[in-house]
């Protein structure tokens, strides 16, 4: 009896991989093996990344705070403190927002709270 073998099954299967590894650099675009290797690596790196991504924001909104409060005679640390003992509840993205591009409103809110 001949092997029975699903070939349509695994074509769309190497299809799809092959088709998330265009724009990759020699073998890794053509060749199964390497591509599927690269595909999976870059996999990796995505799922791991999305988080690192939230962890590289929260720090460059601590940094752009923490900037303006010392324009504006405080530290970050202060700053927070007083805001959470105010019960004004804005975050840190709205916060670096408001000290970037809107200074006037951001110092009005560390004279407010301090």
């Amino acid at each position: 009896m001949p092997r029975s073998v699903n070939h349509v099954a695994s074509r769309k299967k190497r299809k799809k991989f092959m088709k998330l590894a265009k724009g990759y650099f020699g073998a890794r675009k053509n060749v199964w093996t390497v591509a599927k290797n690269a595909i999976e690596k870059g996999l990796q790196y995505a799922y791991r990344d999305r988080r690192n991504k939230k962890r590289a924001f929260r720090r460059l909104w601590i940094a752009r705070i923490n900037a303006a409060a010392r324009l504006n005679g405080t530290t970050y640390s202060k700053l927070i403190h007083a805001l959470s003992e105010k019960n004004i509840d804005l975050n840190r993205k709205v916060l670096a927002d408001l000290a970037m591009n809107h200074p006037q409103t951001f110092a009005s809110i560390v004279n407010k709270c301090m």
